[in-house]
């Protein structure tokens, strides 16, 4: 690929890097929202988790979006690390988000953010399964 996907996947990955170094760099602050999440793991799934503390949990979910977000810049493997981008924005935008909980302006801003995870979470989804270039591919493979 050439310079526009490289500078196209750095900025779309840039939120990843930062955020996910952020949860790293914070994860003792952070820990509270990943005991939350467990808390809504039904029993039997949590029997087989490991165990290992909210705090390690979060420095890996952080560490796994830092991971994930370099290597959707540096398109290593950039379908995999999109999976995983989008994988971890399930639980991180319906814990991280949740404006139902809301009202007045902070109910609007959580929503915008919750919205925005949407978004990205479906540029994830187009990157991982090839994007417009494969859908071209498709599209003259028919023609031919």
């Amino acid at each position: 690929m050439g310079i526009t996907h490289f500078a196209a996947r750095s900025l779309f990955a840039t939120v990843f890097v930062r955020r996910g170094y952020a949860v790293f760099q914070n994860a003792d602050q952070m820990a509270g929202v990943t005991d939350d999440l467990l808390d809504k793991v039904p029993a039997p799934v949590r029997d087989i988790l490991p165990d290992v503390s909210a705090v390690t949990l979060t420095k890996l979910q952080g560490g796994t979006m830092t991971a994930a977000g370099v290597a959707l810049a540096l398109g290593i493997a950039p379908r995999l690390a999109s999976l995983v981008l989008a994988a971890q924005m399930v639980p991180t935008t319906y814990m991280g988000h949740p404006f139902w909980k809301y009202e007045g302006g902070d109910k609007v801003n959580q929503q915008i953010h919750f919205e925005k995870n949407l978004s990205l979470t479906g540029g994830l989804l187009v990157t991982a399964l090839g994007g417009a270039k494969k859908a071209k591919k498709a599209k003259k493979a028919k023609k031919a």
